[in-house]
């Protein structure tokens, strides 16, 4: 699963993916610091079943830290986007090139309204947050909408002539966005235009659908960043809109000092929870030790730092992502070597033991017999979906 990073320049995406990744992405404060896309591997949280065994678990593709599996997922940093992009203004065409496997977006955003509309650095609170939000949606639906209307007015022209289905010609269209049949669909029935005569579409009809499309096949979260240098008036009136949620407030600069500083073995911190402890206070420079303070005091107002919430939000919430453990024994858990809980699958709400099968081994899907729930031990039929958490054996023909 590919998660992209998108913003503006310089509102901090590369600040939320080393602090998310704890690799170097490039850091300044002028815009198009990032021109390549960074990428690297971080992970969301879910309980593991090891537990209930009352034995450790033996990970093969994610680590378990004191209970909690922590599953991968990959996270692309692509170039801050201004506006005009979809016109190729900025880096625009290559950003949204880099956009294309991407399954949701985290938008980042400067709640401090630092920074202006093309990303270069200004007063604080001369930019309110929330026009950000606005014109990040309105450049990629208009993205989107471009892709959709070139040749598009002959192209339905055709469709409509020889009888043909709306939904395959868009699917054709975006076949690159990696955007399916179900989804489209699913946007068609919300979209108020004439799906018999697509030719009379305006530009207009055409960005309405591909709002649509974003929203239901590629979600988004908006991370209020820098909440911590904001103006509280402007950060309330942020969160109280409802067409810009989902949001989560986060400081990635108080994120990444705690990553950094855990990594050292300066703290005790483990991402997403609320507090850290000092493992030798007399390590610490005068330096550090403010820096920490600086940190203490933003989570005791604010409960978390925001960065690894808005991540497993966009994960388990806007996509819909479930956690399911495959074994090759259902009594013990265990895969044909005898490792515990080796395997850990994030896969889409609906995913079936049919669909699980082939994302283990085509073999097993294409030989499945049926599936085995590690819990109960009773059977399941290919087209059951799994559940959260659920450990399946999957039996198939030899």
């Amino acid at each position: 699963m590919d998660i992209g990073l998108v913003g503006k320049p310089n509102v901090g995406k590369s600040t939320v993916f080393n602090a998310l990744t704890l690799l170097n992405a490039p850091v300044a404060p002028y815009p198009f610091t990032t021109v390549e896309p960074n990428r690297g591997q971080s992970y969301v949280r879910f309980p593991c079943p090891h537990q209930e065994l009352g034995q450790p678990c033996e990970p093969r593709n994610a680590t378990c830290d004191s209970g909690v599996r922590l599953v991968p997922v990959q996270i692309v940093d692509v170039a801050g986007l201004v506006p005009g992009a979809h016109e190729g203004r900025g880096l625009g065409n290559k950003f949204l090139d880099d956009l294309r496997s991407a399954d949701g977006f985290l938008h980042i955003v400067d709640a401090s309204g630092g920074t202006d509309a093309e990303g270069v650095l200004t007063e604080r609170h001369a930019r309110d947050p929330r026009e950000d939000v606005r014109f990040l949606q309105d450049e990629l639906a208009l993205w989107v909408s471009d892709i959709l209307g070139r040749q598009w007015e002959r192209l339905a022209k055709t469709l409509e002539l020889q009888g043909g289905k709306i939904e395959d010609l868009i699917a054709e269209r975006l076949t690159g966005l990696g955007i399916d049949r179900v989804r489209i669909l699913q946007a068609l029935r919300q979209f108020p235009g004439d799906l018999t005569r697509p030719s009379r579409w305006t530009p207009q009809d055409r960005t309405a659908l591909a709002r649509e499309l974003l929203r239901v096949s590629k979600p988004s979260l908006v991370v209020a960043n820098k909440v911590d240098q904001a103006d509280m008036g402007r950060v309330r009136d942020l969160l109280a809109d409802p067409s810009l949620h989902p949001i989560q407030p986060a400081s990635a600069e108080m994120e990444l000092t705690l990553r950094r500083a855990a990594k050292a073995g300066l703290v005790d911190y483990r991402p997403g929870e609320g507090q850290f402890r000092l493992v030798d206070p007399g390590r610490l420079s005068a330096a550090q030790r403010r820096a920490l303070d600086s940190v203490a005091g933003f989570l005791r107002r604010w409960g978390t730092t925001g960065v690894q919430e808005a991540l497993e939000r966009l994960v388990f919430e806007g996509l819909q992502r479930r956690v399911v453990f495959p074994v090759e024994d259902e009594t013990r858990w265990t895969d044909g070597q005898g490792h515990v809980l080796p395997d850990a699958l994030l896969v889409p709400e609906g995913t079936t033991t049919r669909q699980v099968a082939y994302l283990v081994h085509s073999d097993l899907g294409d030989n499945f017999i049926r599936a085995l729930d590690g819990r109960t031990h009773r059977a399941l039929g290919a087209d059951q979906p799994v559940t959260a958490g659920q450990v399946i054996r999957i039996v198939s023909r030899r």
